[in-house]
């Protein structure tokens, strides 16, 4: 569907999705296609957009229907593919439903090739562009699996944002590298009871989320609900032993905390 739309390797692509299945369909794809991603949050407004979109260099953008407004001021010769429907001036993501399962590279692709560009924060100064390359997160965060101790079969959930370098890692690279599944929990407004349930009925068996996810299901009664965990991660911040001891007691598994940056 993106080669029919006219991108081509080298070709960057601005990606606004939330945690739904065209996320990891078009990093995938993309990854096939030897296109850099620019992935970004849903929290962007249309400044800071037009600001990415003019130092990333970007040929396209994909983002949710929810979200095409904050693109009014783009560039016109830039691609548009939209998630969720169908708008006026957007290529729908839904057309291509229809592809062949199999897909063969144009060419191989070279190990120091540009993967990810992810912009840093910016709490000290302007936002700098940070390159990732077919190695350095694919391969590179082989680390990351082991840490998150995901195994083959495994269901995994990762709290992250999409836009951020820990969904890359945790809620991509990572679970596939492990052959394991990745339940992708997408919800509008956070709800500790509905998280246990998932984590319940999915039968989750790695979870990793950030402290402010943990110290919300404390409020829950977590030994009512029996979940199936073997490994219990946190990262984003330093976690309390307080609440790692909180966990222990309940479920018999501990938090193990873990750093790391877009650098």
């Amino acid at each position: 569907r993106l080669l029919d739309l006219g991108l081509r390797p080298g070709d960057r692509i601005l990606l606004m999705l939330g945690n739904v299945p065209e996320l990891w369909e078009l990093l995938l794809a993309a990854v096939k296609l030897q296109c850099p991603v620019i992935p970004t949050s849903t929290l962007m407004m249309p400044d800071d957009l037009r600001d990415r979109l003019e130092r990333g260099e970007v040929r396209a953008v994909a983002t949710e229907s929810e979200f095409v407004s904050r693109f009014h001021s783009c560039p016109s010769d830039l691609l548009k593919l939209v998630a969720g429907g169908e708008r006026p001036g957007w290529n729908s993501l839904d057309a291509g439903k229809g592809y062949e399962d199999e897909f063969v590279p144009l060419s191989t692709t070279p190990a120091n090739s540009p993967l990810l560009l992810y912009f840093t924060s910016g709490t000290t100064s302007k936002p700098k562009l940070v390159v990732h390359t077919h190695v350095s997160y694919p391969v590179g965060h082989l680390s990351t699996m082991y840490w998150l101790g995901v195994q083959p079969g495994d269901v995994h959930l990762s709290l992250s944002s999409p836009g951020w370098a820990k969904h890359a890692w945790s809620s991509f690279f990572a679970p596939w590298n492990a052959e394991a599944t990745i339940l992708a929990h997408n919800f509008p407004r956070f709800d500790a009871a509905a998280l246990l349930t998932q984590l319940v009925e999915s039968a989750v068996t790695t979870f990793c989320a950030p402290p402010t996810v943990w110290r919300a299901l404390l409020q829950e009664p977590l030994k009512l609900h029996r979940v199936k965990l073997r490994e219990a991660l946190s990262a984003g911040e330093p976690l309390n032993a307080e609440v790692i001891n909180c966990v222990r007691e309940a479920w018999g598994i501990s938090v193990r905390d873990g750093y790391g940056q877009t650098e």
